[in-house]
């Protein structure tokens, strides 16, 4: 026993010294958003301040096609997707950023004119890989090898593919592989196994680009999505429509993902539409919704909020805003890198800039936001991929770039 805690120390200690920190069993990313489909990570112990040359960076990969699909990270591989000569292209790297595989998933989303790329990031559950083409292709894949188990197009489902190329990544519930075609069967369900129908929603409505969250809350179950029709909450038993509310419906595009916490859904869009709060109670395993509050200081357009400890922390236009959850009141707005995208991390905001590659970390609670430091990486074009943070390594994806930092 004694010469196994040496060895690994050892061991530890050499990595350490190589610039590559070892990955913990337990710091896993499986898919967008995060464990929880929240923008949260569970990493502590996490640097305050960043060189003015920003965090180690540990490594980059570059040539991984064009898009906007931020990783996956599940014991010790990184998984992401872009697009190479129009087809869409799934890649795995090990923790030092060598790669394993790749697959050609299909055709990748062209259009000139709408930013074309990968969008879907890569969904992992129990050794299989998820993930939706921007022309609608759903796909289920061995994470090891990249080896196809099943494929299906949301055509089939009646789906009508968004302007700007589906967006959604897969959401996994039990044992089902949740996705939205759009139409009149909006909301589907597939056997996460073998890709056969379960159930449609009787829910119509046009897709858009954020993706479906799972709640559980006092012992009921819910799907919660944002589309182009407005914000809905499905039964994950057989698909019914149990509450749907037309805020935001006719968008020029609805892209952040709805977001739960302590009995309350809250969904913001950009293109000046803003917030909505919604209350949800559970009565006897039936839910019952009622309009909070809505709001103009969250004009969010793709890059998402978190909510913590009772404030929701999010893009706002050109900037950054805290709202109290419970009745909107806006806490302090903050330019810092300017309009991007997230991740929370050990009580700071991982920001995103979506010009320049501009990164920056800051420490807030509802009373502040400090932006403590910022740097830049390369890449041409707006950067919409989500930040990660897990296992004290901090993800960026820009352009056809993949760089890891050591931020721990």
């Amino acid at each position: 026993m004694r010469m196994s805690v040496v060895s690994t120390m050892i061991v530890a200690g050499m990595l350490l010294a190589l610039g590559a920190p070892p990955a913990l069993a337990e710091a896993n990313w499986p898919g967008w958003r995060g464990p929880n489909r929240d923008g949260k990570s569970p990493d502590t112990g996490l640097l305050r301040e960043w060189p003015e040359t920003g965090p180690r960076l540990l490594w980059q990969v570059k040539g991984i096609g064009g898009g906007y699909s931020t990783v996956a990270v599940v014991d010790g591989v990184v998984y992401t997707s872009g697009d190479i000569d129009g087809m869409l292209h799934v890649f795995a790297f090990d923790m030092e950023g060598k790669e394993l595989w790749r697959i050609e998933q299909g055709p990748g989303y062209t259009v000139a004119s709408n930013l074309p790329g990968s969008r879907s990031t890569p969904v992992i559950d129990q050794g299989r890989l998820y993930i939706e083409s921007g022309v609608g292709r759903v796909g289920c894949y061995d994470a090891k090898t990249g080896q196809t188990i099943w494929t299906r197009d949301l055509r089939e489902f009646g789906g009508r593919q968004p302007s700007w190329g589906y967006a959604e990544s897969v959401l996994i519930h039990k044992n089902l592989a949740i996705v939205t075609p759009g139409g009149r069967t909006s909301v589907v369900a597939l056997d996460k196994l073998t890709g056969k129908e379960v159930w449609r929603s009787n829910y119509s409505a046009d897709a858009h680009y954020g993706s479906p969250l799972a709640v559980s809350y006092r012992g009921a179950e819910l799907i919660v999505v944002g589309t182009g029709s407005g914000l809905a909450c499905i039964n994950p038993a057989d698909g019914k429509l149990l509450w749907s509310n037309n805020f935001a419906a006719g968008n020029v595009a609805n892209c952040p993902t709805p977001a739960f916490s302590d009995g309350y859904i809250f969904w913001a869009n950009g293109y000046g539409k803003g917030g909505i709060c919604v209350r949800a109670s559970v009565n006897n395993g039936v839910w019952s919704f009622e309009q909070a509050w809505t709001t103009r200081d969250m004009d969010c357009h793709h890059g998402g909020y978190v909510i913590v400890d009772g404030y929701i922390y999010g893009n706002n236009r050109d900037g950054w805003t805290c709202l109290d959850l419970k009745t909107g009141k806006r806490m302090w707005n903050s330019r810092g890198v300017g309009k991007g995208s997230l991740c929370w991390a050990d009580g700071m905001l991982f920001l995103f800039g979506e010009n320049k590659g501009q990164v920056g970390l800051a420490v807030v609670s509802p009373e502040s936001f400090e932006l403590k430091s910022r740097f830049n990486v390369q890449g041409t074009g707006p950067s919409w991929a989500h930040p990660v943070v897990i296992g004290g390594r901090l993800y960026l994806r820009y352009d056809q770039n993949l760089y890891c930092f050591a931020v721990k």
